[in-house]
Order: structure tokens, then C-alpha cells, then sequence
């Protein structure tokens, strides 16, 4: 039976260990990975798309893709800490349910991390072109250099984003030729990052006015079109899920069983923290309303209607038309100096999430590969980079074809229809591990597991159906593609469907992985 194909526990781990890369982190590198995957396009850019779908209410917004990530990561935890190995949702579902659900989970992770890279790419561009160019040089890139078409929800007279395309194939080409960044210089991003949030919060919150606030759900709480605070809350989800990317680093990890549980949570809680002051500051100082449509409701994000309300000069300054939120609100308020620090703060940081999420792909794609789901040659190592080279080169002209003609709402939202297809199943994968191996030691428990795992599949599945209709239409899409390469390559290729429980993966160990804030792993 398809289903019946598990992989057993031990042999995982046993696998694991034997070729394991070195466990040198933390719980506070650990920590500073998730917030400097976490803090990102997300909170810099999508504030924007978020009071487009919510207004003032985009506040409640982060309340509930906080709430859902929470559960999600209490069992991210527990699972994490129990099956401490790379491969993240696709490893867990493996062993609790089976190879078929697993390899729909691995897919559907390799979908989230390249649309999301190619999202963040879209978020630096729209700061580069505003702060670095425009505001600082007084370069103006002209519009069809540096938006998609109207069509597919750019600007008038857009046709491609280069400045897009240009950081995803250099962050590409650094993971291809090993090009690390240090610990040291991740904790110095993570702190620009958090430096200017804190400014900026300083600078908002103060003036913030209580008139900016009403109507404070122009959409309501749920609306037709993925609109409202809910709506906002599913394209909004997409600035909480790099905490997933820490579990990747399980397998290098000190004393996994504690420092993953950290990690996750303490990532998740600072986050969400600053998310709800930014939200507040930006809304409360210059308006959060959205712009109506003829049925009374916004218009929706990415649309060629919002892209040409925007274009109006009435629109111009516009909270929800921005595309570098941030930096827009504060030069608004006459903070214009301080507006382009944090243009230059997304400038630099944001590239790091790319590398992150590209480099978290490369890990789904090892291990698939090391269970002979995918053919060994995607992972085939540079001879001289000690890279996986080939896989790395592939993902990285999907990310840049993709956020070359791209709004970033519509990449989140595609990116979050696959993300929250994988917390959906960790949450019923740590409730069945609960049952099959109840004698299992684990240093960190989900409490009161029979409320927080259906709370994790219940939220999740309400995120997604209230995400726009070709958003939810692309995950379908995508598990049809992935069931042709399952049933044409992988079923009869599988190691498991072999019998060679015992699988020899490659040598990842022996590669160069360029994780931000992670130490240099053992060289062979």
C-alpha cells in the first residue's frame, strides 16, 4: 500500500547521524536565524497589501496569523525536538503518515520557499528603486524596467522587474560558488533590522491619531475576494513563516530537544511583538484605509484596477500604494533622512532572507533526494564549490522568472497556500507520533496536544480558504504536477519502496552550506 510506505523512526534518525552535518548551534543563534528570516518583506513591504485588504483592522490581521503560527509552532516544536533532522514538515509527515502525503508536503515546500524568495526579491526591488535610486541618487529607473505588467498586477507601462531578477540570480550565484556569511555579520542584520523597527515605532506610535482607526474594518471581518481581516491574515502569514526555516537546522544543532523549541518560539514571540506596534504606527500616523471598489469593497491587491486607482495622484501617498511601506509612512511624516535609514536597512537585510529561503529549498530537495524521491543528480555536489550547484541554478531562474513579472501580495499568497498546506499536516503528523510512539522521549511536549493540534489544522485550513481564488488554485495545480513526478519517477525509485530502509544520502556534510548566523560546518 502507497500509504503503508513509512519510514521507520529510528532508521531516520540513525540515518541522520550517521551523516550528519556538524551540531554546532545554539538556542540564541538558533533565535537570531528565525528572526532574521522571519523580519522581512513580510513586515517592510506587505503592510501595504495587508491595510489594502483590511484597513486599520490589518492590526487584527497580525493577531490571527499570530495565533495560527503559535500552535503551529508548539508542534513544529515537539516534532522538531523528537525528529531532530533536516527536512522540516516533509521528514515528519514521512515517518507519521507515510510516503505519499510526504512527498505532497516536500513539494509543496519546495513551491513555498521559491515563490517566497521570489516575493522578497520583489520587496528589496521596490526599496531599492525608491530609496537607493530615487531618493538618494535622484535616479528614476523607467516603470517598464522595474514592475510587471498591468495584467499581471504590476503598474502601467510595466513589463518586467530587473532589479528583482538581479538580486535573486546574485544571491543565486553566491550559494553556487560558497560565498558564506559569517555569524557575526548575520547578528549585525539582525540587529539593523530590529534597530529600525524599534525607530520607527518610536517615531509612529506617538502621533499616532485615533481618526486614522475609523472605520476600523471597512471590509468587515470576512468578505467575499479574500478581503477583510481575515483575508488580510492569509496574505499577512506570510511575514510570520520563517520560523519554519529553523527546523531545517535541526541536524546542526547542540542539544536539539531544547534549543529547537527556543529557537522556534522565542523567534515567533519577538516577531509578532513588533508586527503588531509597526501595524499600529503605520495606520495610527498617515491612514490605513484601503481603496473601494464600485461593489463597496477594496479592490483587490495585484489587480490591474488597484494598479491603476494607485496611479491616480489623489492615491500618490497612499499607505496601500507603496511599495516600501515603511520608509514611505516616516518620509511622510517628515522623517525623511530616517525614512531612507530604513530603506537601507530592507536594502541590505533583505537579501539574507533570500539566501535563507534558497538555501532551506536546497535541504527539502537533499533529503527527497536521499530517499530516492527525486533523482541524486539534482543534488550533485561542484567538485570545486562543494555546492549543490545544479538544484541551486534551477530554483534560482525560477525565483527570478517569477519575480520578474510578479506584484509581491499575489507571490505571498502563493507562497502561503503551500506553507500552510505543510503546518496543516505537522499538526496532524505530532498527533499521530503521540500515538504510534507514545513511549518516544520528548524533552518538549505540546501542552493540552488534543487543543493545539486541531486549533493548527483548523486555522490553517481557515487561512487558506480565504485566500484569493487563483492563490488557492495554485496549490491544487501544483499537488497534480507533483503526482505525475511521483507515480512516472519517484514511487518506483523510492529507497523505502525498495527495502533499503538504511538510505545513504549524499554528502551533505561535505558541502558548504552559506546559512546567515550559522557556524561553518565540518569540512570532510
Amino acid at each position: 500500500m502507497i500509504f503503508g510506505r513509512q519510514k521507520p523512526l529510528d532508521a531516520i534518525l540513525a540515518t541522520a547521524e550517521r551523516k550528519s552535518l556538524k551540531r554546532s548551534l545554539g538556542a540564541f543563534q538558533l533565535t537570531l536565524f528565525g528572526i532574521g528570516c522571519i523580519i522581512g518583506t513580510g513586515i517592510f513591504v506587505l503592510t501595504a497589501a495587508g491595510a489594502q485588504k483590511a484597513g486599520p483592522g490589518l492590526i487584527l490581521s497580525f493577531v490571527v496569523a499570530g495565533a495560527v503560527c503559535v500552535v503551529a509552532a508548539l508542534c513544529y516544536a515537539e516534532i522538531a525536538a523528537m525528529v531532530p533532522v533536516a527536512g522540516s514538515a516533509y521528514t515528519y509527515t514521512y515517518t507519521a503518515m507515510g510516503e505519499l502525503l510526504a512527498w505532497t508536503v516536500g513539494w509543496a515546500l519546495v513551491l513555498e520557499y521559491a515563490i517566497a524568495a521570489s516575493a522578497v526579491s520583489v520587496g528589496w526591488s521596490g526599496y531599492f528603486t525608491g530609496t537607493i535610486l530615487r531618493e538618494t541618487l535622484g535616479w528614476d529607473i523607467p516603470t517598464w524596467l522595474s514592475a510587471g505588467p498591468i495584467w499581471l498586477g504590476g503598474v502601467e507601462g510595466g513589463f518586467i522587474n530587473l532589479p528583482a531578477v538581479f538580486i535573486a540570480l546574485l544571491v543565486t550565484g553566491l550559494l553556487m560558488i560558497g560565498t558564506r556569511e559569517s555569524a557575526i555579520f548575520n547578528a549585525v542584520l539582525v540587529a539593523i533590522k530590529i534597530t529600525a523597527l524599534t525607530i520607527f515605532c518610536f517615531l509612529t506610535l506617538p502621533a499616532a491619531e485615533a481618526s486614522n482607526f475609523e472605520p476600523f474594518m471597512p471590509a468587515g471581518l470576512v468578505a467575499l475576494g479574500g478581503v477583510g481581516v481575515i483575508g488580510a491574515a492569509s496574505t499577512i502569514f506570510f511575514a510570520y513563516v520563517g520560523f519554519d526555516a529553523v527546523s531545517t537546522a535541526a541536524e546542526e544543532t547542540k542539544n536539539p530537544q531544547r534549543n529547537v523549541p527556543i529557537g522556534l518560539i522565542g523567534s515567533l514571540g519577538i516577531c509578532t511583538i513588533f508586527y503588531m506596534l509597526v501595524a499600529a504606527g503605520a495606520v495610527g500616523t498617515i491612514g490605513g484605509q484601503p481603496i473601494m471598489g464600485p461593489n463597496g469593497l477594496p479592490l483587490v491587491t495585484g489587480s490591474p484596477e488597484l494598479a491603476a486607482a494607485c496611479a491616480l495622484p489623489q492615491n500618490a501617498a497612499a499607505l496601500v500604494c507603496s511599495n516600501e511601506a515603511l520608509a514611505h509612512v516616516l518620509r511622510t511624516l517628515g522623517y525623511a533622512g530616517i525614512g531612507n535609514m530604513m530603506g537601507y536597512a530592507a536594502f541590505i537585510a533583505l537579501p539574507s532572507v533570500i539566501l535563507i529561503l534558497l538555501f532551506g529549498q536546497t535541504r527539502i530537495f537533499f533529503v527527497m533526494s536521499r530517499d530516492g524521491l527525486l533523482p541524486e543528480r539534482l543534488s550533485r555536489v561542484h567538485p570545486k564549490w562543494r555546492t549543490p550547484h545544479v538544484v541551486t541554478a534551477i530554483t534560482g531562474v525560477v525565483v527570478a522568472f517569477a519575480a520578474a513579472f510578479l506584484p509581491v501580495g499575489q507571490l505571498a499568497d502563493i507562497a502561503n497556500a503551500g506553507t500552510l498546506y505543510a503546518f496543516m499536516m505537522v499538526g496532524i503528523a505530532v498527533w499521530v507520533l503521540r500515538k504510534k510512539e507514545p513511549n518516544r522521549e520528548r524533552k518538549f511536549r505540546v501542552p493540552a496536544l488534543w487543543l493545539v493540534a486541531p486549533l493548527t489544522i483548523v486555522g490553517c485550513i481557515g487561512l487558506f480558504a480565504f485566500l484569493p481564488y487563483a492563490a488557492m488554485a495554485v496549490l491544487p495545480i501544483w499537488t497534480v504536477i507533483g503526482l505525475v513526478v511521483y507515480f512516472g519517477y519517484s514511487y518506483r525509485s523510492s529507497h523505502l519502496g525498495q527495502g533499503r530502509v538504511e538510505v545513504h544520502e549524499p554528502e551533505i556534510h561535505d558541502i558548504e552550506p552559506p546559512i546567515p548566523g550559522v557556524d561553518e560546518p565540518e569540512r570532510a
